[in-house]
Parts: structure tokens; C-alpha cells; sequence
């Protein structure tokens, strides 16, 4: 079982709170703050687990997971998917566009924990 996580996420605070949490947990944490190139730092990477932000720098959060599911390498990838808002559309969207997972922010060390944990044992 792999413990390699890719942090899609352009806020400061939150990459470090998410990669101290989860490096302490013994995963190794690769961080990506572009939305633009963010597919092609997937298929890089090539993590077990992306936690993606919905609000990001010249791509949203949901376009870059509708090409993740499109594509054959990364359709199956478990993606959680993080926001601002608590809006029902919003976690509607991530759904229906796949996302394995859905946090809102703010959120505790727990929550993620268990969120990266439950996604990588399936």
C-alpha cells in the first residue's frame, strides 16, 4: 500500500498544515499550487491519492478532476476534493464529476487523517 499523497492547493497555510499532518502520519507529500499544470504534476507524480482544491489559480478544482476521470491513467485515482464553502452545489458537482471525497474548509487534523487513510484502504 502507498502512502504518496499530491497536495493540489495554492494557500500557504493549508499546504503546510495538510503536509505536516500527513508527514507525521509517515506519508511522503508532494505539493502543486497551479492549476494549469496540474494534470500534467498528477501524471508526473503519479501519487496514490490527490487532494485537490476547488479554488485554484488558473484552472478550477472541478476541471482539472473532470480530465483526471476522462483519462484512463487516473480514472480510478482517489481524489479528495477540498473547498471554502460548505455549498450543497459545490459537494453536488464534486460528486457527479467523481470525486471520491469531499472536505470543506475549515477542517481538523482528524478529519483529513481519516479521509486520506479511508480513501488509500478503499
Amino acid at each position: 500500500m502507498g502512502k504518496h499523497v499530491l497536495l493540489i492547493e495554492d494557500e500557504p497555510n493549508i499546504i503546510e498544515a495538510i503536509s505536516f499532518i500527513l508527514s507525521r502520519d509517515g506519508w511522503k507529500v508532494d505539493t502543486h499550487s497551479n492549476g494549469q499544470t496540474a494534470v500534467a504534476a498528477v501524471h508526473e507524480k503519479r501519487p496514490d491519492l490527490v487532494i485537490l482544491d476547488v479554488m485554484l489559480p488558473g484552472r478550477s478544482g472541478f476541471d482539472i478532476l473532470k480530465t483526471l476521470r476522462a483519462e484512463a491513467a487516473t480514472a480510478e485515482l482517489p481524489v479528495l476534493m477540498l473547498t471554502a464553502r460548505g455549498q450543497t452545489k459545490d459537494r453536488e458537482m464534486a460528486e457527479k464529476m467523481g470525486a471520491s471525497r469531499f472536505m470543506t474548509k475549515p477542517f481538523s487534523n482528524a478529519e483529513v487523517l481519516d479521509a486520506v487513510r479511508a480513501l488509500v484502504a478503499g
